[in-house]
């Protein structure tokens, strides 16, 4: 069983009290506001089948809508404290935005959560989520990063302004909070992060280049975080759902519509964050209460024929290469070290 951080007297189950620094009110009395209320300690309480995320502390980027929202709704019903992050694009007449409706919903289940309205893109956002987080009890058990945004065009169409839009909320957006919530979990020795990304980063998708770019990088981040990070027991995992959203919705088949909800994708989020669980380094697709393992691979090793080759010749030894047993591997060296290996008649062993 991993190690996990106490949950004995003064790290249990947060409850509300009032932050007179940063706090406004809603019709129903609730705080709100960015980071508006923070968490008080008391007795602890066992984790439960019921709820094995009682105790626990967390952030889920993008969380006032679609996936991310499905997110936090889970993760607050398993007992998890969420600081629910998305920026206010859009407020109601009371002034509030996405994450301050979450939040409610969240406690009018009983759940605890405090909205932090920072945009990902600014630089300066994943230290406004991090300060939020660690104001409720000292520490961060897990980060989800659910923010994300798309501007559909074909590449040539596109502009650099719009392309580098989308890699900073995308990629920089999950890169900065995943970078403070890493150091703090490894020096805890305990902590659960989840990168979500896209099959769009695994296969490409037309018209969505920029979106395609940060995704796929999103997952190479993650298998490399989920190296740094194993032996300290700070696992990382990505996912790759399938959902229909606000980003999707224009697109998506009608035959499956019904199926793709945010909320079937949301189980196993809350399992990869799970202290029971060991898995590290995964890339799980998942939809409609289903999921795929997916990864990168590399096929059989071809020699050239020569100092030169054909491009004929060169789709052939291709195709020779893909009719062998496809390769997996951890991490880039183990990849070039097997590659070393076979071409220079060396064992890993001698070359590392």
């Amino acid at each position: 069983m991993p190690a996990e951080p106490p949950m004995g007297i003064g790290a249990g189950v947060p409850v509300l009290r009032t932050d007179s620094r940063r706090t406004t009110t809603d019709r129903v009395g609730r705080l709100v506001g960015d980071c508006s209320a923070t968490f008080g300690r008391d007795a602890g309480i066992a984790m439960s089948p019921a709820q094995p995320l009682a105790g626990r502390v967390g952030i889920v980027t993008g969380a006032g809508k679609g996936l991310g929202r499905a997110f936090a709704l889970h993760l607050a019903a398993a007992g998890a404290t969420v600081v629910a992050n998305n920026r206010n694009r859009e407020v109601d007449d009371a002034g509030l935005g996405p994450a301050d409706h979450v939040v409610a919903e969240i406690r009018a289940a009983g759940g605890d959560a405090v909205a932090e309205h920072s945009d990902v893109a600014d630089p300066a956002a994943a230290r406004a989520m991090f300060e939020c987080a660690m104001d409720i009890t000292g520490r961060i058990d897990f980060l989800v990063t659910s923010a994300g945004i798309s501007t559909p065009t074909m590449f040539h169409k596109s502009s650099t302004d719009a392309f580098d839009r989308v890699i900073a909320t995308n990629l920089s957006g999950t890169a900065h909070i995943a970078m403070l919530c890493a150091a703090h979990m490894r020096s805890n020795t305990f902590g659960r992060i989840v990168l979500v990304s896209s099959t769009a980063g695994l296969h490409g998708e037309p018209t969505a280049s920029a979106y395609t770019a940060s995704k796929g990088a999103i997952t190479t981040l993650g298998r490399a975080i989920a190296v740094e990070g194993g032996a300290r027991n700070v696992l990382t995992n990505v996912l790759m759902p399938y959902a229909t959203t606000q980003m999707t919705d224009t697109g998506m088949n009608e035959s499956y519509r019904e199926a793709m909800t945010s909320a079937s994708v949301a189980p196993v989020v809350t399992a990869l964050v799970d202290p029971q669980s060991t898995l590290n380094g995964q890339i799980v697709v998942a939809a409609g209460g289903a999921i795929r393992a997916a990864s990168a691979v590399e096929f059989g090793t071809v020699e050239l024929p020569g100092r030169s080759v054909s491009p004929q010749e060169l789709e052939q030894l291709l195709a020779l290469s893909r009719s062998a047993t496809p390769r997996e591997y951890p991490e880039a060296q183990s990849a070039f070290l097997d590659f070393a290996a076979e071409i220079t008649g060396r064992s890993p062993e001698e070359l590392s």
